[in-house]
This record gives C-alpha cells, sequence and structure tokens, in this order.
C-alpha cells in the first residue's frame, strides 16, 4: 500500500503546485471572476482521470473472458506505467525551473480568449496527471495484491489528501519544505516502484506465455525471506521484491533499476558560461543586467511558496 500512497503523493502535488499556480496567478492579477472556470477544469479533469481508472479495471475483470488475455493485459498496462512513470519522473526534474512561468503564460493567452480557454488550459495542465495516475495506480495495486481488496484505492485517497494538505498549507505560507529534495528522493523511489511494476509486467507476459522461462528462477531464498512475514510483503507491496523470482523478472528488475536510478541521481551538468567578447572587438550595445535565476523566472510576489516545484531554494 506504500507504493500506492507514495504514487498519489507524488502525483498529487504535482497537481496540486499546479492548480496553485493558476489560482495565484488570477488572485494577483486581480481576475478572480475567472476562479470558477479554473475549478471547473480541474473537476472535469479529476471526473475524467477516475472514469480512465474504472475503465482500465472494468475491461480486466469484465471485459476480458480468458485468465491469458487478463495476463497480456496487465501485462501491457504494466509498461505503459513503467514508461510513464520515467518520463515523469525525468520532465518534472527538467522542467520544474520554467513550470511556473509557462502556465502563467498560457493562462495570460487564455485569459485574452474567454472563459472557455480558462476551463480548458486548467483542464488540460491536471488531465495529465490524473490519467498517469490512473495507469500507475492500476498497475502498482495489481502488482502489489493482485488487484484485491480495497487497500491499495485507501491509500491513494490518502496520498492525494496529504498532498491537496501540502500544496494548501505551502500556498498559504503556513509550510516551508525544501520541493527540490522532496521531489528527488520521490522520484528515486518511484523508480524502485516502476522496476517492481517492470518485473511483474515481465511476470505476467511469461504467464500469458509471450515470454518464456516461468519456472526458470534465478534464485530462491524463501527460507531467508519468508513470504509470510511483514518484512517480506512490505517489500513485495512497495517493490515487487519476492523470495523466487524468475531470471527474466530478475533481469528486467536490475536493467531498469540500475541505469535509470544513476541517470537520475546524477547532477545536471552545469550550463557553459559565455565566451567573453575579445578586447579589440565591436562595442557592446547594451549593459547586460543580472543573471536571471530560478526564483525570477517561477516566483511572483506574494505568490504561493509551491511556485518553483523542484527549485534549489527552500520554500
Amino acid at each position: 500500500m506504500f507504493a500506492t500512497y507514495l504514487i498519489g503523493l507524488r502525483e498529487g502535488l504535482e497537481a496540486t503546485l499546479v492548480v496553485s499556480i493558476l489560482v495565484a496567478f488570477l488572485v494577483k492579477s486581480q481576475r478572480r471572476d475567472r476562479l470558477p472556470q479554473v475549478w471547473a477544469g480541474v473537476g472535469l479533469a479529476v471526473a475524467l482521470s477516475v472514469l480512465f481508472g474504472w475503465l482500465i479495471e472494468y475491461t480486466s475483470t469484465s471485459l476480458l473472458a480468458r485468465s491469458e488475455d487478463r495476463e497480456l493485459f496487465e501485462a501491457t498496462t504494466s509498461v505503459a506505467a513503467v514508461v510513464f512513470v520515467t518520463w515523469m519522473i525525468f520532465w518534472m526534474r527538467r522542467a520544474a525551473r520554467t513550470i511556473a512561468g509557462e502556465l502563467r503564460g498560457k493562462l495570460s493567452e487564455a485569459l485574452a480568449v474567454g472563459s472557455l480557454a480558462v476551463a480548458g488550459m486548467a483542464f488540460l495542465a491536471v488531465v495529465r496527471e490524473g490519467l498517469e495516475t490512473a495507469l500507475i495506480f492500476y498497475s502498482a495495486a495489481q502488482s502489489a495484491t493482485g488487484g484485491t481488496g480495497s487497500g491499495p484505492l485507501l491509500a491513494l485517497i490518502g496520498g492525494i489528501a496529504t498532498a491537496v494538505g501540502i500544496g494548501f498549507l505551502l500556498y498559504r505560507s503556513a509550510l516551508r519544505i525544501n520541493l527540490s529534495t522532496f521531489f528527488t528522493w520521490t522520484g528515486a523511489l518511484l523508480i524502485l516502484v516502476a522496476a517492481g511494476i517492470l518485473k511483474y509486467g515481465v511476470h505476467d507476459f511469461q504467464e500469458a506465455g509471450v515470454l518464456p522461462g516461468l519456472n526458470d528462477l534465478a534464485f530462491d531464498i524463501t527460507g531467508v525471506l519468508d513470504p509470510s512475514t511483514w518484512y517480506a510483503a512490505l517489500l513485495a507491496g512497495m517493490f515487487n521484491v519476492t523470495a523466487a523470482p524468475s531470471v527474466l523478472e530478475t533481469v528486467a528488475w536490475v536493467a531498469y533499476a540500475v541505469p535509470v536510478l544513476v541517470l537520475f541521481l546524477r547532477r545536471p551538468a552545469a550550463p557553459a558560461k559565455p565566451t567573453p567578447a575579445p578586447a579589440d572587438g565591436p562595442p557592446a550595445t547594451g549593459t547586460p543586467g543580472p543573471p536571471a535565476t530560478a526564483t525570477d523566472a517561477t516566483a511572483a510576489p506574494g505568490g504561493p511558496a509551491a511556485a518553483q516545484p523542484a527549485g534549489s531554494r527552500r520554500v
């Protein structure tokens, strides 16, 4: 259940920060009259995300009669979830410093068009997070519990509720956290969760007969990692670490987790400094101003502390 709680927390906080940026911009711009359109767009995005999650579950449990078809469907959604998780983590790390400015620019354009454009812009800003959450949650719940029980869903709702609470406190400047550190740690944990989802997908492909080697075990440490113990259940539920995985499952887990973690935790290269003009070159046409910072690009006077979700300063 921790895996689905983490998914709800991470995805929910990203969506909450997006909404807080939009709301803060309208408040500071004296355009509170457009807030209902923003909330309408957000509500529609949430409703579509819930519908998408229900459709995935309905397809698996009701539309697919044969067990092989269900295994193949679950394997395919697992691989798709891993792709979305990986893309989302690296996209957020790259775009975090500029996302607030981009959102404000798009909202300014939408305000010039009309109320439907404002609602549509808010919808598009949130629906991506919602659809990702539905797909990743389904795959994580399947890998952790086989889709049985209400525990994963309750954990997801708890994570989203926690994210909304954190986002509200950040907006009110009642809470200060280093969002860069937060997103780094949750990103690393989500990579391990994604590795477990991929391992589960490979297992489903093997059960569906698409991949061979279902009974070729890489190792068997059941005597050490008893599946009935709480810590074995915790490892299996969080990262799908099991005592007797197949060779292909183990290869998939390691081949994904190790390189992706290394790439994610590696410090991005510093931007190259501009080459100074030669002394006998043409005179400069203007006096350069101070270099732009992450704060200049994302923060606005009186805005929410959450306006720079992965910046380098504490908020």
